[in-house]
């Protein structure tokens, strides 16, 4: 059941974008008319891949989703949801030790927009363990990411040198 017209923004670094964030996005799905993906953020976690590939990957790995769009933005969120006419702003949570974070993150976020409500989401309970950084870090040790990637991601990554063992 979508409700017509409300549109979320689903922001991140997505460096790279995992099967846990498509959880969370694919859910959403179900809640909002549309959800977009935003590419969020400066580049202050020593990212894999550049904003702008982020942002190609995360394209081919939607492409068959309809209502989602991509996008980026380097600014605060809260503005870009202005801007953009947005009504929410999903936020996933893995485990408990997320919550405090994002729950402060959220307080800020209705003192700069009132408008917007923040969603928490809790991953699928299969994918909790699963993050942007945990899948670098194998990616680099050359272990195996396909379980907790997509395809076309996997397929990215192969294509990035990864960092000497030591």
């Amino acid at each position: 059941m979508t409700n017509q017209g409300l549109v979320a923004v689903y922001p991140g670094s997505f460096d790279p974008i995992t099967n846990g964030h498509l959880d969370i996005l694919d859910r959403s799905l179900d809640l909002f008319s549309e959800v977009v993906v935003v590419v969020a953020g400066t580049d202050r976690k020593n990212p894999l891949f550049t904003s702008e590939e982020r942002v190609e990957i995360i394209r081919e790995v939607v492409a068959d989703r309809k209502r989602v769009r991509v996008d980026r933005w380097s600014g605060l969120i809260m503005d870009y949801a202005r801007a953009h006419k947005i009504s929410a702003v999903i936020r996933g949570l893995r485990a408990a030790s997320d919550f405090e974070y994002e729950f402060m993150m959220a307080s800020m976020n209705k003192n700069l927009n009132p408008d917007v409500e923040t969603l928490f989401m809790m991953t699928a309970q299969n994918l909790y363990f699963v993050s942007s950084s945990m899948v670098k870090e194998l990616f680099n040790y050359g272990g195996d990411v396909s379980s907790y990637v997509p395809a076309v991601v996997a397929k990215h990554l192969k294509q990035k040198t990864r960092s000497p063992k030591v």
